[in-house]
């Protein structure tokens, strides 16, 4: 399965860094191909909110698919309820879950319709135009 990427969208600060602000980009899931959660782990404070819109009528199913990183991914797959509207995941236990390409795969069940998008805070103190 080719899965569709969607990338860890991260908070512009301001020049003070006071104040962060992220510009949402959604993207509509494609349920043959599943999602790929590109360097989901590049934060590295547990930050990671996965966000899914989801329009299906009567709600739906999210599969978190174990990783291939680390030994506790031998705790297998995690099946999520989404009801209809947007949920916010935070995965607690994230080195279940971990590709070895730092990514996190997801699968959704059949007849879902909706959109999702991943946000993070960036760990540590950085530039205002990184």
């Amino acid at each position: 399965m080719t899965r569709d990427i969607i990338n860890v969208q991260y908070p512009v600060l301001d020049h003070t860094e006071s104040v962060a602000n992220i510009e949402i980009t959604k993207q509509t899931v494609t349920v043959a191909n599943g999602i790929k959660i590109k360097d989901a782990f590049s934060n590295k404070n547990d930050s990671l909110f996965i966000v899914i819109d989801t329009t299906t009528n009567a709600g739906s199913l999210l599969t978190v698919k174990a990783g291939d990183a680390y030994p506790n991914s031998m705790l297998g797959d995690i099946v999520i309820e989404l009801p209809k509207g947007i949920s916010a995941i935070q995965i607690q236990d994230l080195s279940r879950f971990q590709n070895a390409d730092e990514s996190i795969d997801l699968d959704f069940a059949t007849g879902f319709t909706g959109t999702i998008f991943a946000v993070a805070k960036w760990a540590g103190v950085r530039g205002v135009n990184n």
